[in-house]
């Protein structure tokens, strides 16, 4: 939902693994409050191998100093084929794949069990039937948007595209939303950034290279085959003109990078600021129209490109704007429309951008549509049949244990005054975990869901978010709020509310498992867990207070520090290019860097005091392998991934994590305990000298 955006400029807010709660405290000798898994084989059977580790997928014939990316996976690498209809294949992926099944599986025993207008039975069922009746959809056509698309043919003034850029539904050249204000975070505010582009990027206009010619011929030849298949005549000249106006707009686009600089970014401004910026956009009406008038300041992302995008709009003939009004409007309700439009849509942002040879079956898209946009309906089910309250028990002891070591690492810090550590500590200790699920369930009801009405199903679901969102705005913050339902298999942590959030849909192997070793947990999930404590100390997360406002309490000599550090890596890291000339932007991926290294330094530590209590600091050797070792086999094991090509390339513009490969390789090698668990030396090209080793946290 465009009118939701927290699009590039707010990437830094919510900062994920890819993507609650009752605190414990960790005992004073630094054990867990509960199991982590055990320092030795005296558990039952792991899911993964025997004891959480695949060792059939390992590559031995490689040198782990060399590749170690590659030592861990490379059978698995070798042996393993990307499914036909998706972009790309891993850990996260097979999990995800299984909790997939787990909510069809949910989602088909609701829809059987029906139920009275409004219940989560008949919601449940009737939005998957409106999905799943593609018969009914194609007889349709186009009936329920033409009325939509009738009212962007008759504007015919640049006032009256301003007025539907102000609309819930409506595409527009910038996007809304509602986040809680950087300046107080016990309260609202309303964030503006740039938007209007088809393509996932800037870049993509914009870039140099017979791959990025071919994407925009083929975006061209898309929004031309839309028009035609609306019925318009002169689709080919409309979709000319339009990929022009999109040309202009990516032109004053933010870049990625520039669009995660919170100082950057942070631009209060109040009503009469933000009109004069860009009166074009008449964003005193239009907000108002929103209901997101009344703010105090709105949060203005990208000024410049907010007033660039609006100076561009003032210059576009009306019949230029109409065709890029009809398109977008297309465009964002394909899934909606006969199926043609489904399958025009597929293949250009699926096999053309993505490389994805086929279509996944529709059914297993309605189980994602349902279990998104009702997510918490299906999500307490889910929670009731695979996410046992032990699992939540011992999680929160990994986080406690986690949270102690990182003290411990902030507390000995060599580069770190004690102003500033008194500062760090003080933030640390007002992070707020939340593990498995809400403590409160969206409740649904208001919300009219019909099972012969897929397009205004969806409109409604929309209106209905947006509308919750408005009823925010006048309240104090809700912390209770999740970014995503319990089945989802990610972690996040929110720096405007310092909380880290851990979904029940990854708290499963190869992340977590009972019965693993203790060294799998640790080097996996213990790692994740690290990451994303990390993030509130990463070269954006820091810029936020334990009350998640932006203040700098960094002193002058510790922020030199920190950033002399944080330099040295973002260089590292310049140097990875999985493709022949294209390479992971080290400023653009510097916070996950940063929480993948931090976060794999903090599970190490945690692992370290596990041993010390339970087994005298001491792992014994499982099949050959020590328990450090095994530590960083969990974590390369976590990062098997395989990628299509063209995926690949769009991940390394708009995506802040490294790709897979230098997740591990790039971490382990600043981490000297990594040197000595496999005896890596100078000839080993993973090797770095001592001081050229990143050590952050």
């Amino acid at each position: 939902m465009r009118k939701l955006l927290m699009g590039s400029a707010c990437l830094v807010l919510l900062a994920a693994c890819s993507q609650p709660t009752d605190d414990t405290t960790a005992n004073p000798d630094g054990s867990d409050s509960a199991s982590t898994g055990s320092g030795t084989m005296e558990t039952a059977s792991a899911d993964i191998g025997e004891w959480g580790f695949d060792i059939d997928g390992m590559d031995r014939s490689v040198d782990p100093g060399d590749d170690f990316f590659r030592f861990a996976n490379g059978e698995w690498l070798d042996e393993t084929e990307i499914p036909s209809d998706l972009s790309n294949y891993g850990m996260f992926t097979e999990l995800a794949l299984e909790a997939e099944q787990d909510v069809q599986n949910i989602i088909l025993e609701l829809s059987e069990a029906g139920g009275e207008d409004g219940s989560v039975e008949q919601q449940v069922g009737d939005l998957y039937a409106s999905w799943m009746d593609t018969e009914a959809l194609n007889a349709r056509g186009l009936e329920a948007i033409e009325p939509i698309l009738a009212d962007i043919e008759a504007i015919d003034s640049h006032d009256g595209f301003a007025e539907m850029f102000a609309t819930v539904h409506s595409p527009a050249m910038y996007g809304v939303g509602i986040i809680p204000d950087p300046a107080d975070t016990t309260r609202y505010t309303v964030f503006v950034g740039q938007d209007g582009l088809g393509m996932p990027d800037r870049d993509f206009y914009l870039s140099e290279g017979e791959r990025y010619d071919q994407y925009r011929d083929a975006y061209q030849a898309y929004i031309a085959e839309l028009f035609g298949l609306a019925g318009y005549e002169d689709g080919a000249a409309r979709a000319e003109t339009i990929m022009a106006l999109e040309t202009r707009i990516a032109e004053v686009h933010w870049t990625q990078e520039q669009s995660r600089n919170i100082q950057a970014i942070y631009n209060p401004m109040p009503m009469d600021q933000l009109a004069a910026l860009a009166p074009q956009f008449n964003f005193e009406a239009g907000l108002t129209s929103l209901g997101l008038d009344g703010v105090a300041t709105y949060l203005v992302a990208q000024p410049s490109a907010i007033e660039g995008s609006a100076t561009i709009f003032a210059e576009t003939p009306v019949d230029v704007l109409r065709d890029y009004m009809l398109f977008h409007t297309l465009n964002g309700n394909t899934n909606a429309l006969p199926l043609e439009f489904d399958e025009a849509s597929f293949e250009f942002f699926g096999r053309t951008l993505n490389g994805t040879e086929e279509q996944r079956p529709r059914d297993r898209r309605g189980v994602n549509l349902v279990g998104g946009v009702l997510g918490e309906a299906v999500g307490q089910v889910y929670v009731d049949r695979h996410f046992p309250p032990e699992s939540k028990e011992e999680m929160e002891a990994l986080v406690d244990n986690l949270t102690a070591a990182f003290e411990e690492r902030l507390e000995n810090l060599s580069w770190m005054d004690d102003e500033t550590r008194e500062q760090a500590l003080l933030k640390l200790s007002t992070f707020e975990p939340r593990i498995g699920y809400p403590d409160e369930w969206t409740d649904y009801s208001a919300l009219e869901i019909r099972e012969d009405d897929l397009f205004g199903n969806l409109r409604r679901i929309t209106e209905f978010n947006w509308n919750e969102q408005i009823e925010d705005l006048a309240g104090p913050v809700d912390r209770g709020q999740w970014p995503y339902p319990p089945q989802t298999v990610n972690a996040s942590y929110n720096p405007l509310m310092n909380q880290i959030t851990f979904p029940a849909g990854i708290l499963q192997a190869p992340f977590f498992d009972r019965n693993a070793d203790a060294a799998i947990n640790y080097g996996a999930i213990g790692a994740v867990i690290g990451h994303e404590i990390g993030h509130g100390f990463d070269d954006q997360g820091r810029e936020f207070d334990e009350a998640g406002r932006i203040r700098n309490w960094w002193s002058e000599s510790t922020n030199e520090a920190f950033l002399e550090r944080a330099d040295v890596l973002g260089s590292q890291y310049d140097t990875y290019c999985p493709l022949e000339g294209e390479c992971v932007n080290g400023t653009f991926t510097m916070g996950e860097n940063i929480g993948d290294l931090g976060g794999l330094q903090m599970a190490y530590s945690a692992y370290q005091r596990h041993l010390d209590a339970c087994c005298d600091g001491e792992a014994e050797v499982i099949d050959g392998f020590t328990g450090d070792q095994r530590f960083f086999l969990a974590w390369a094991q976590v990062w098997r991934r395989l990628y299509r090509e063209d995926n690949l390339r769009q991940r390394l513009v708009t995506d802040p994590h490294s790709p897979s490969a230098y997740r591990t390789n790039g971490v382990v090698r600043n981490l000297d305990a990594w040197y000595e668990a496999f005896g890596v030396e100078e000839d080993d090209l993973l090797y770095l000298p001592e001081e050229e080793r990143v050590r952050i946290w």
